[in-house]
């Protein structure tokens, strides 16, 4: 049975209720910093990057993962029921302010996305030099035997040909939206639902010829995928950036803010692959606690 988005923000708002408080208590310095993640592995790891930096500085965290897609956490956000979470600035741009046109420059994305969150009560804390984009794959060998190489060549499929997505692909912009409105993608196009992690399968058994990926999924790394080209724009550059309520950064004292930022100021597309990589066989608290003890942050 599929859920209404109120009904599963409401769900949401219960579990968040009953493990990290309400946005109604009072924030003070005592107070656990509720972070929430989206549902992907990457955004879980940064989560525990960020908790556990938190916590070795002596200030109480709460990490509540896999709250949903972006417009789910955001909503968590904003309700009150957590206190930050690891966003990805493209898309905030992109799927919550709706803005499409691209910045000029991912610093003027970030100064933007940051401009557009202060009267909603929020704030960005600094961009990491991590972008984690998302990207149309196809299997090299296929891409080089089809002569398929960049997103407009998509067109050229056959109707019982399958393009693989995230499920919140179809609504967003950066996604089916924006690949029918400045690529003509053919209605045609059968499009399905792939989970985020079986993209890769999905492509090597060949039951989709494209799949939506993430640039620092650790699979992209083998060699054997194409990147597909998109020089109209459709997917924005996505630098990491802790999206913060401004009254929290208040009560807790300029540490917190040093805390995290010190934690982005490591984090680039290899290290993210490499934590990523380490994830398919360790716990995402595992991974971030070896991180900071290797880099002195425990």
């Amino acid at each position: 049975m599929r859920l209404t988005v109120r009904a599963v923000v409401l769900l949401v708002a219960v579990a968040l209720a009953s493990c990290g408080g309400s946005g109604d208590e009072p924030q003070h310095g005592s107070t656990p910093v509720r972070i929430g993640t989206t549902n992907f592995a990457e955004n879980e790891i940064l989560g525990e990057l960020y908790k556990q930096a938190l916590e070795a500085k002596g200030i109480r965290a709460k990490l509540q993962t896999a709250i949903g897609p972006r417009e789910l956490t955001i909503r968590a956000l904003r309700g009150g029921f957590i206190d930050m979470y690891p966003e990805y600035v493209g898309v905030l741009l992109s799927e919550i302010h709706k803005v499409i046109d691209r910045p000029e420059s991912p610093q003027a994305a970030y100064e933007l996305a940051k401009k557009l969150e202060q009267p909603k009560g929020f704030t960005l804390l600094d961009q990491t030099k991590l972008s984690n984009d998302n990207a149309l794959a196809v299997l090299k060998s296929v891409g080089a035997r089809r002569d398929i190489d960049g997103i407009d060549d998509l067109k050229r499929l056959k109707p019982n040909e399958r393009v693989g997505v995230a499920p919140e692909f179809p609504t967003r912009f950066e996604g089916l939206v924006g690949l029918r409105r400045l690529y003509g993608l053919r209605p045609r196009t059968k499009i399905v639902d792939v989970p985020n992690g079986d993209q890769y399968p999905e492509l090597d058994e060949r039951r989709v010829v494209a799949a939506s990926v993430f640039t620092t999924d650790r699979q992209l790394a083998s060699g054997r995928y194409t990147l597909l080209d998109d020089p109209k724009g459709v997917f924005a550059t996505n630098h990491v950036a802790p999206l913060i309520s401004r009254k929290v950064l208040a009560a807790h004292g300029p540490q917190l803010a040093a805390t995290l930022n010190a934690v982005s100021a490591l984090l680039t597309i290899p290290v993210m692959q490499e934590l990523n990589a380490k994830a398919a066989t360790q716990t995402p608290t595992a991974v971030a606690d070896a991180f900071l003890r290797a880099n002195g942050l425990k």
